[in-house]
């Protein structure tokens, strides 16, 4: 197939032009397929927002007229007359939470010369023995109720052979907080 120098020279013409607007094409069919990529993946994004802001409305305790309710019963802040008692009534408190979830109390202290006692805050320091689910009821227990207190440090010491058999007791040590708000 021999073709005329005019002719010739016609399809070489259109090849480059026909390359080009192969090109572009490609681009444009790139440039689509981007966008609906993008548009699904926020569309997946707002369907697990929404998700999640329903599981979170779920758990909100339900209200009344009167206010909410669910809500913990007493007094936000350390009951006593003196900062003494107020000291005795957290170690009390906190003695009896690690007892009745299967604990040992090993030792304690009432810090008054903490960086946050002038703050108002009163701090213990509990050395027990309990169990990994009763350590974890323990903390929930303790953060959950009322008065407010705040566990500021939690250190774990697992016995010997715990890794292994996920059995016995565990040793921790506690720095838990509370605020007095002073003699009424």
């Amino acid at each position: 197939m021999n073709l005329t120098p005019p002719l010739r020279k016609l399809a070489t013409a259109q090849l480059p032009a026909a390359m080009i607007y192969l090109g572009v094409l490609i681009c444009l069919a790139f440039i689509i397929v981007s966008s609906l990529s993008d548009l699904l993946g926020k569309r997946a994004e707002v369907a697990t927002a929404q998700t999640m802001l329903d599981q979170f409305e779920s758990r909100r305790p339900a209200t009344t007229k009167a206010g909410l309710t669910g809500a913990p019963a007493g007094s936000p802040f350390l009951e006593g007359a003196t900062v003494t008692v107020a000291g005795a009534a957290l170690l009390q408190r906190v003695s009896a939470a690690v007892i009745k979830f299967g604990g040992n109390m090993l030792s304690s202290q009432i810090d008054l010369q903490g960086a946050q006692s002038k703050a108002g805050f009163l701090t213990i320091i509990a050395s027990c023995d309990i169990g990994q689910t009763g350590l974890q009821q323990l903390l929930y227990d303790t953060e959950a109720g009322m008065p407010f207190l705040f566990v500021d440090q939690l250190v774990v010491q697992t016995p010997a052979g715990f890794a292994a058999s996920g059995e016995g007791k565990l040793r921790i040590l506690l720095t838990i907080s509370g605020q007095w708000r002073g003699a009424k």
